[in-house]
């Protein structure tokens, strides 16, 4: 990400929905050195923000249905989800959850995209969205990974108003002449029933060090670590429930 800022229509937000909320508060804060502080109110159905010295950086969801598989969760920052949960519905995607008020907090969506991705919209109350980027041990970029390329360069643009940076085998995701993410597809690598989705990356100080100590306890190893031509160091991981994410040297975004 070449923003260290929140931006309009940019990402904000990451959320993970897991099996074992336990668990995967006692893996990150172990591996990023993240404060957990679990919402005691009923009505917050067990959120968990995780923070750091900044502020918050991301949180924890129990899952809300049978068979959902562990996932992190991608939120952009909108001016307003209604309008663009209606611009959603016209590019060719679906709103899966209708926009709602969260407290005082603000107006939140999920969508997904013409290829099944899901992610989320995020309309600012209270609460704007990750109080770092970029940083060690923060939101620092996010991927999406689709079979359906053709449909998402068109449908991401209309919906977001994102340039496209197309490449040969990658192309990167814009807003006002600086890139915070990307687009891979899907190829014969990945299981056939593997859904479209978005993966965070998280900035790190040392991506051969986090990959360690994430196998230390308990991680698989997807991807890396390796070094990105022309870009950064990065690693793939997936947490013990299941839910993936990536890592990447920090100061090398973009």
């Amino acid at each position: 990400m070449q923003n260290d800022e929140l931006v309009t229509n940019g990402p904000c937000w990451v959320e993970l929905a897991t099996t074992d909320a336990a668990a995967a508060t006692a893996f990150y804060t172990g591996l990023f050195g993240w404060q957990a502080a679990a919402d005691q109110r009923p009505e917050a159905g067990g959120y968990t923000m995780l923070t750091q010295v900044q502020g918050p950086v991301a949180a924890l969801v129990p899952q809300h249905r049978d068979g959902q598989p562990p996932a992190w969760t991608v939120s952009f920052l909108v001016e307003d989800a209604d309008a663009t949960a209606a611009r959603i519905t016209e590019a060719g995607g679906k709103v899966l959850v209708q926009p709602m008020d969260v407290f005082a907090l603000g107006r939140f969506a999920v969508a997904a995209d013409p290829s099944g991705a899901v992610f989320a919209l995020w309309q600012a109350g209270e609460f704007g969205g990750s109080a770092v980027l970029n940083k060690p041990n923060s939101l620092g970029w996010v991927e999406l990974h689709t079979r359906d390329v053709a449909a998402c360069t068109v449908f991401y643009p209309e919906v977001f108003g994102w340039s496209c940076s197309p490449g040969e085998h990658y192309t990167q995701w814009g807003l006002a002449g600086r890139d915070f993410g990307g687009m891979a597809r899907m190829d014969d690598s990945f299981p056939a029933e593997a859904p479209a989705h978005w993966l965070p990356y998280f900035a790190v100080a040392d991506v051969d060090a986090i990959v360690n100590k994430a196998s230390g306890h308990g991680a698989e190893r997807v991807m890396g670590p390796m070094d990105v031509p022309d870009g950064p160091r990065i690693a793939v991981l997936r947490d013990r429930q299941g839910a993936a994410f990536g890592v990447y040297l920090a100061g090398t975004e973009g």
